[in-house]
C-alpha cells in the first residue's frame, strides 16, 4: 500500500486526528497514522504535527518511541534533559521515560514517531514526580502541565 503525499504534511486516505482524546494536557497538535502495523511487522508510524508555540502532553509510558524530525524545529524533553531539535534529528526515548516536545513560536514541529502497536496508556506525572522534575534546572521553565 502506498500513501501518497498530497503536500503540506497530508497523505492522501489517511485521517488528521486529535492529539489525544482523553483530556490531558497538550496545545495545538495533531496526529496520522501512517501504518497500522501487521505484515509481521510489529511498529505503527504516525506523524505527529505541534503547532506553533503549541505542545504535547508531559507523559513516560512501558513502551519505547523512536522518533525523527521532518519539519520545523523546537525543544524536547527527554528524562531529566531538555535539548533543541531540528530536521532530520532522531530522538530515542526509553521505556518509563518523561518526555515533551514543544514547537518554536514561528514553526510547526513534525515529526515520525515508531511505537509498538501493542502498547500501554500513557501516565502523566503526580505531585510527587512534578516536584522532583521541577527541582532539575532548565526543566521547570521547559515542562507545560
Amino acid at each position: 500500500m502506498i500513501h501518497r503525499n498530497t503536500g503540506k504534511y497530508r497523505w492522501d486516505d489517511v485521517d488528521v486526528h486529535p492529539y489525544k482524546e482523553d483530556g490531558s494536557i497538550f496545545k495545538d497538535v495533531t496526529r496520522q497514522t501512517l501504518f497500522h502495523g501487521g505484515d509481521d511487522l510489529a511498529v505503527e508510524l504516525r506523524y505527529f504535527e505541534v503547532g506553533c508555540n503549541g505542545h504535547t502532553t508531559l507523559e513516560r509510558h512501558e513502551h519505547a518511541h523512536l522518533v525523527t524530525i521532518i519539519r520545523g524545529s523546537g525543544r524536547v524533553l527527554v528524562g531529566d534533559i531538555v535539548s533543541s531539535i531540528g530536521m532530520h534529528d532522531v530522538v530515542q526515548i526509553p521505556p518509563f521515560t518523561w518526555h515533551q516536545f514543544q514547537a518554536d513560536e514561528d514553526e510547526e514541529l513534525g515529526f515520525l514517531c515508531i511505537v509498538n502497536p501493542k502498547r500501554d496508556r500513557p501516565q502523566r506525572p503526580g505531585p510527587e514526580e512534578l516536584e522532583e522534575l521541577n527541582a532539575i534546572g532548565g526543566v521547570a521553565e521547559f515542562i507545560r502541565i
